[in-house]
């Protein structure tokens, strides 16, 4: 379960759309007509390769990485990969496979390395005698990631050598060079997403925790390691299985008490060289979570490989249900829907030309799969049944059971479409605020915590396309509650009624009464569980309406600030207050030199700008670019290296026309046999071999921080010693600048005491007001803050991890209380707008 901020206002125009309503259609000619090839196609419609470029696009980065090594994995040639987080935000994917090919590639001369990393539908995937399957198809994978990156770094470690190449945003800085020998192989491929690219670039451990840990299910008996070095104290998890898919099905039960022990079905077809594997166990749940994948790529839309499963399994059950476990019941019939409460299953297939459903990979399309699934599954499952009686018979007694309830649900959905037609759609609950308009897309549904907060929301709302329904206190647990209980809540019922397009195997998103369905809660602890007890309504009564991206949530302010006159702002995030106070310290502020003298006959309070003096948009670009230096200069810090020691390594030529390296840091330091450092710019200006030796560091964080201190540099005409505080003998140090606002002076002893002072500066007479409930807020603040299309935030609730999803929701809402501690325990300290 995956929540993405969006605007619902925003329109994306793609290419080959047109604006007719603009001036853009003043001339169209061949002029307009843009060929983009190769790295810059990437770099302009990153969407296309990587989906978006969220947080979940940039996590797709380390998966492209690492899918290259599980497919050296799945032909037999590595055992061991590490991903790491970096200090400075990079990430790295180490391999001990065979390496990726150095030699010359074609008539092109160029290495088979730079030709795999900077062509678009070049790799070593397109037949059958490297790879016999893989994730990787159409050879966009890595290439992508070091079109969006700022920097990549590729390590080969093949033939004895260790081969190595630069990269920025996708161009080769040179050839590949030879560093050293070695008896070790395998690939590194470390890299710096694109901050122009990425709007942040920040990457989530817990993300690709998820991630890794189902690889290493997938693939039993390769070992991968997750490492965040970002943190005071490393953060560390290794992954492995031996036993592969029935591991991960205990994993995903560990919440529930399964009937039996995993059971595990594996099959081949020759001609068609594809292999099946498949898990199942069955628990005392009511719910089912069947994932699927195809050359380790979750196929969260199912496809022909799921259809085969779910055949195979109905057919079998009921063929032995029939035989050897009579229902109780002449009139009961055991129905496919039947075997599905309860059950956990893993559906894995390695197929040499997988027919996917375009880029994204998440609907299997080959026809002949479902037959060879079906009959692995027929054949085996059979046999397992005969041979395991014990088991065989709880499963049975769990179909026959949850017969008996879908039948009383039957009832029940009869008895309510009778009285209230909740289920046909008819009869809409009185509550009910409804819209004007019939059109099913342009209409939104705000499911509102509280009848106080809904009558402010309905003087609030656009009575044309938004519809309100008031919910009194929390609704029905539907987590393991049976429909015929579900349907006896009455706001639950009430959700059904206005929502229009059914729940369970009558869902049908098509027939929904509107666009959007917005849940609107408080911002505090009780607004939270009723939002989390709506998600678990939608996720497991209407999943379909979910994954078609039709549920959001509504986003009120945290905050209402207030300065002085000036008209109150409402912050929806502890970052936009931040971004706030810098704007209200920088205005009207000027920073100059401490020794820049005030004007002829100007008392130092009554200065004004001088010419020197750095003011407005380039002040704001100064405060900006302050920020980035620390962040880096942070990530230098974990080194336990003096700071203060290294910046004084910055290049003292003063000219960058004469020396490019004039004010920045040097990329590595090599010690001698004496224990002294010489520090170096560049490869080029060491010894051949020398910065292969265990002597040499190389500095990874550097890369980005001479970005920053160029800008400083040439933009600012500061170098690196401006960081630091004047050292001088006994006494304070004397400022470096003085930075003058409101007649008032503010010393600042370098350059990394600006953002603070800013921010000191911005927080002073402002009045701050949290948010809790949406009683707080009148209508026409509530229209203004979080209904207003065009000035609110919604956030769209999107299903992009079955797996994952139903394992947090079994977790969160489920019976067992030890998962939950947990859960609790782990994630505790990062609570973020904790309502004390």
């Amino acid at each position: 379960m995956d929540l993405t901020k969006n605007d619902a206002t925003e329109t994306i125009v793609g290419a080959g759309e047109v604006s007719l309503g603009g001036a853009a259609l003043e001339t169209y000619t061949g002029a307009n007509i843009r060929v983009l090839e190769g790295i810059e196609a990437v770099r302009k419609r990153p969407g296309m390769y990587i989906g978006d470029t969220s947080t979940r696009g940039l996590h797709h980065l380390v998966y492209e990485v690492v899918d290259n090594s599980i497919d050296e994995a799945m032909a037999g040639h590595c055992k061991n990969i590490l991903v790491t987080i970096h200090a400075d935000g990079s990430a790295s994917v180490v391999d001990d496979g065979r390496g990726i090919p150095v030699d010359a590639h074609g008539d092109s001369g160029k290495s088979s390395l730079e030709i795999v990393l900077t062509k678009v539908h070049a790799g070593g995937k397109f037949d059958h005698d490297t790879y016999k399957v893989s994730g990787g198809l159409h050879g966009v994978g890595v290439t992508v990631v070091n079109a969006l990156s700022e920097w990549l770094e590729a390590e080969v470690r093949r033939d004895g050598q260790v081969w190595h190449q630069q990269y920025e945003q996708g161009a080769a800085l040179g050839p590949v060079k030879a560093k050293g020998k070695t008896e070790l192989t395998g690939t590194t491929i470390r890299f710096l997403p694109d901050i122009t690219i990425f709007p942040k670039i920040a990457f989530e451990y817990d993300i690709l925790e998820k991630r890794l840990r189902e690889l290493a299910f997938l693939n039993k008996g390769v070992r991968i390691k997750l490492v965040d070095e970002r943190g005071d104290e490393p953060k560390e998890a290794e992954f492995y299985s031996s036993e592969g898919l029935s591991e991960f099905v205990a994993y995903l039960n560990r919440a529930q008490s399964a009937f039996h022990q995993p059971v595990v079905f594996m099959g081949r077809d020759d001609e068609k060289a594809v292999e099946v594997e498949v898990a199942l166990q069955y628990n005392d749940s009511i719910s089912e979570m069947v994932v699927s994948y195809c050359n380790n790529i979750n196929t969260i839309e199912g496809g022909t490989h799921l259809t085969g499963f779910r055949a195979a399994l109905t057919r079998t059950l009921n063929q032995y249900a029939k035989s050897a476990a009579p229902a109780k019941s002449k009139d009961l019939n055991i129905t496919g829907e039947d075997f599905k409460e309860g059950l956990t299953a893993i559906v894995s297939v390695r197929v040499p030309d997988p027919q996917f459903e375009g880029q994204t990979k998440t609907k299997l399309g080959n026809s002949d799969v479902e037959g060879i699934v079906t009959k692995v599954v027929n054949d085996k499952l059979a046999e397992y049944l005969e041979n395991n009686p014990a088991a065989a018979k709880k499963i049975i007694a769990k179909a026959q059971l949850a017969a008996e309830a879908r039948e009383a649900a039957r009832k029940a959905r009869d008895l309510v479409r009778n009285r209230k037609g909740v289920l046909s759609g008819g009869g809409l609950p009185g509550k009910l605020m409804d819209c004007t308009t019939h059109d099913q897309n342009s209409s939104e549904l705000f499911l509102v915590e509280g009848d106080s907060a809904g009558g402010t929301a309905e003087g609030g709302r656009d009575r044309l396309y938004q519809a309100i329904l008031p919910l009194r206190g929390k609704i029905l647990n539907v987590e393991r509650a049976r429909l015929d209980r579900v349907l006896g809540n009455e706001e639950v019922r009430n959700i059904i009624t206005a929502v229009g397009n059914g729940i369970g195997e009558e869902e049908d998103p098509s027939k929904r009464r509107y666009g959007k369905v917005v849940m609107m809660s408080d911002a505090d602890v009780d607004g939270s569980h009723i939002r989390t007890l709506l998600m678990t309504f939608f996720y497991r009564q209407m999943p379909r309406l979910v994954a078609e991206g039709h549920l959001y949530v509504a986003q009120p302010p945290l905050y209402l600030i207030a300065s002085g006159k000036k008209e109150r702002r409402y912050v929806q995030t502890e970052e936009q207050m931040q971004a706030i106070m810098m704007d209200t310290g920088l205005s009207g502020a000027s920073l100059a030199a401490a020794d820049a003298a005030p004007a002829n006959g100007e008392a130092d309070g009554d200065r004004t700008a001088q010419p020197g003096d750095v003011t407005g948009d380039r002040l704001k670009h100064l405060v900006e670019l302050g920020a980035a230096i620390e962040h880096g200069l942070r990530a230098f810090g974990r080194r336990n290296r003096p700071l203060r020691e290294f910046l004084k390594l910055a290049n003292k030529a003063t000219d960058p026309k004469v020396d490019p390296r004039a004010g920045l840091l040097p990329l590595y330091l090599v010690e001698d046999e004496h224990g002294h450092e010489k520090a170096y710019w560049s490869e080029e200006e060491a010894e051949p071999g020398e910065l292969a030796s265990p002597r040499a560091h190389e500095f990874h964080e550097v890369k980005t921080l001479n970005k920053h201190l160029t800008r400083l540099r040439d933009e600012y005409g500061l170098r690196a010693d401006a960081l630091l505080a004047r050292e001088v003998t006994g006494d304070e140090p004397p400022p470096r600048f003085i930075l003058h606002r409101d007649g008032e002076e503010y010393p600042l002893l370098d350059l990394r005491a600006l953002v603070p002072t800013v921010r000191k500066i911005g927080e002073k007479g402002i009045k701050i007001t949290r948010f809790k409930g949406l009683g707080e807020m009148d209508a026409e603040q509530l229209w203004e803050t979080t209904m207003d299309p065009s000035r609110r935030t919604l956030m769209q609730v999107r299903l992009d991890d079955v797996a994952s999803a139903n394992d947090l929701f079994t977790t969160l809402m489920g019976d067992d209380v030890e998962p939950r501690r947990d859960f609790i325990e782990k994630h505790a300290l990062e609570v973020k707008n904790l309502d004390v």
